[in-house]
């Protein structure tokens, strides 16, 4: 099992310094993982179902990563998740492409559907459509990393007569981890995901772990993706004791992604670091 960290650009660990110093540090203590978060509005004033202060800042996610590949080396840099609805497929493809080729291959595209209303909203996606969006997003995407001759025609996105290099690192392009605790999300990452990123509680994981199976009985998973991958961040406590990294190994968790909260004092996210660097794997 390896060891990621989540998070770190919001809040009082954004600055240019900050994230020098945390980045080189993970890497040192043995993290394989680096998640970025992404909204790119949030409700105010705040609701109930929204994770963050609308005052809170928060960094887009890809910009973010490509300052942390070129401060690092080795570890792997993930979006933890962009919310796919959101954003034009074609121009994401440019710079998920990109950001994989300057940083050596590194990138792992985490991606979900989303959920806030308001922010859906302000950025002109209905809250319906978001799950069609998300799958036929993907699949034009993944159209135009891979085909020698890219097309595309679906409801949402329709494309021909069209290339876009450079392409990205793997053949394949990059590894698509889906996040989500729905059944459509279950699907989507049997059917079109390298690996699944839900969060929670141990139980929430077991239960999560049973709405996988349910899908992958229910939808046929493409061969060229491999075995589906799971990543799990613990977010009930957010401090993880060697006796819960185990029960995540035992799971079959192949990545446990831990979150510094409440991100509020660089030096407390050290030590947080630093506590759980030695967790077993």
């Amino acid at each position: 099992m390896k060891l990621g960290v989540q998070g770190l650009n919001a809040k009082a660990t954004l600055s240019p310094a900050v994230t020098r110093r945390l980045a080189r540090r993970a890497e040192e203590l043995g993290y394989s993982s680096w998640w970025a978060g992404e909204h790119v509005v949030l409700p105010s004033p705040r609701t109930p179902d929204s994770p963050m202060d609308p005052k809170d800042p928060i960094l887009d996610p890809l910009v973010h990563l490509s300052y942390v590949a070129a401060v690092t080396e080795k570890i792997e840099l993930g979006t933890g998740i962009v919310i796919l609805p959101q954003r034009n497929p074609m121009v994401l493809a440019k710079q998920v492409a990109s950001l994989d080729l300057l940083s050596g291959g590194r990138l792992l595209l985490g991606i979900g559907a989303g959920y806030l209303e308001p922010e859906m909203t302000a950025v002109g996606v209905p809250m319906s459509e978001r799950g069609g969006r998300t799958d036929e997003y993907l699949d034009a995407m993944t159209a135009l990393w891979t085909s020698e001759a890219p097309a595309f025609r679906g409801r949402y996105v329709a494309f021909e007569k069209i290339d876009a290099h450079p392409r990205p690192v793997r053949p394949g392009g990059p590894r698509i981890v889906v996040g989500g605790h729905s059944p459509a999300a279950f699907r989507r990452a049997v059917t079109r995901g390298h690996g699944w990123f839900g969060n929670g509680t141990h139980d929430d994981l077991v239960a999560c772990l049973a709405g996988l199976g349910r899908a992958a009985a229910e939808v046929d998973r493409p061969a060229r993706l491999g075995r589906l991958e799971i990543t799990f961040m613990q977010v009930n406590p957010v401090t993880v004791d060697a006796d819960a990294a185990r029960r995540y190994a035992d799971l079959g968790v192949d990545r446990l992604v831990v979150y510094p909260l409440p991100i509020e004092d660089p030096d407390d996210v050290i030590r947080f670091l630093e506590q759980h660097a030695d967790l077993p794997r």
